[in-house]
This record gives C-alpha cells, structure tokens and sequence, in this order.
C-alpha cells in the first residue's frame, strides 16, 4: 500500500482557504451539533468550517505550525499525530464509532480508510475528496502510486457505507486536477426483519431514509 505525502500533501494550509466546494455540498447531511473528524487537516480550512456551524471538531495532523493556527478557535481540539508511521491516534481514546462526520481531502493513506468508516457513529457521513488517476498530466502529486485507480474510493467505501454521492473525473477550478470525491452514510437502521428485535412484526417495513440531495 502507498501513500501521499505526509501532512496532506497538496492541501491549502492558511486559515483563509476556502473549504472545498465537495464538503460544502455535502455538510448538510451532517447530524446537528455532531461531532466532526478532520483528518490531515493542514490550517484547518474544514475545521473551522465545521466549527462554525456548530460542530465540535477534532483537527488530526503531523503539522504542528499548522494546528496551532487553531488554537484558541472554538469548538477546535487539536491532536498533533503521525498518521502514517505510528497507531491510529484516537484508538484509546474511546473516539471509535463516534463522529458524525468524517472529513478528508487532499490526502490518501489507504490503510487508514477502514479506521475512517469505523470512526463514523452510526448515520455518519465521510466526505472525502483526493487526486486520482492522471493528475499527473497537469500538476502536482503526480507519482501513480499516489493516485486513486479509476473506481478505487468508490470501492473501498462499499459495502460498509451507502454511498450517497461519487465523482471520478476532471475539474478546472479552483486548479485543474484530477480527483475522485464521495459522500456516503453509515446507515443507522436496518431492513433485514431477522435483525429488528422486540414486539415488531417481522415484516414491518422500516422508514426508508431520506437524504436531501439538494442541499
């Protein structure tokens, strides 16, 4: 397995970054006041974002000049930390299978994807946004082992998470880049009548939930 460049290679790093449209499309699917994970955060672009709209975050990055641009900023905890060489940082600290939302871009560690589906809470969202195949062609990372395959976080999300929303292709702005992006849900219900427990009818047809693609 390979990986990006530590500390989000390729990630905006200032406070005044303007949080990816992707994340922004999608924040609303966010759980009210749920507690955010910011992975590779870089400056904390999302962070703030999230913070702003009333989410408790928890910023994870290797950078410590770049989390320090968080601190004092409300509803911002900060955790310098190797992602890459060292444990899964928030193992014991009893942040497993907590987190409303899950929110990476611009950055590709493939072992840590299924520690980033166990972090969601159960109607959790990851939103994850990261170069991919041909990148190469018109900038920086351009090594192929750091490019996602065609399909490849597609893949690795499913069937874990039901995936609401996925793009693999090229845009222009605000750089030219090729990227694959996806918004999917760690469903909080089940429809298997061998799993609905007490006095329901086994054939009760659960509600069917809705996720407002509109924003």
């Amino acid at each position: 397995m390979t990986t990006t460049h530590t500390c989000a290679a390729g990630a905006p790093q200032g406070a005044l970054a303007e949080p990816s449209r992707w994340v922004r499309r999608w924040a609303h699917l966010v759980a009210p006041g749920g507690a955010v994970l910011d992975v590779a955060s870089g400056g904390g672009r999302h962070a703030r974002f999230f913070a702003e709209r009333g989410h408790p975050v928890t910023a994870l990055d290797c950078d410590a000049a770049a989390l320090a641009t968080m601190r004092g900023v409300p509803g911002i905890e900060t955790l310098e930390c190797d992602l890459e060489g060292a444990p899964w940082p928030l193992a014991n600290e009893r942040l497993e299978s907590r987190f409303a939302a899950v929110v990476v871009t611009n950055y590709l560690h493939r072992p840590l994807m299924p520690r980033l589906i166990d972090a969601l809470a159960p109607g959790g969202v990851l939103i994850y946004e990261t170069f991919a195949q041909g990148n190469g062609t018109v900038g920086k990372p351009s090594n192929p082992a750091f490019l996602l395959a065609p399909g490849e976080l597609l893949e690795a999300c499913m069937p874990a998470l039901r995936v609401i929303a996925y793009q693999d292709g090229f845009l222009s702005q605000p750089r030219e880049a090729f990227i694959q992006r996806i918004c999917a849900i760690r469903e909080s219900h089940s429809t298997n009548p061998a799993e609905i427990s007490g006095n329901r009818d086994a054939t009760q047809v659960l509600p069917v939930p809705r996720y407002d693609l509109a924003g």
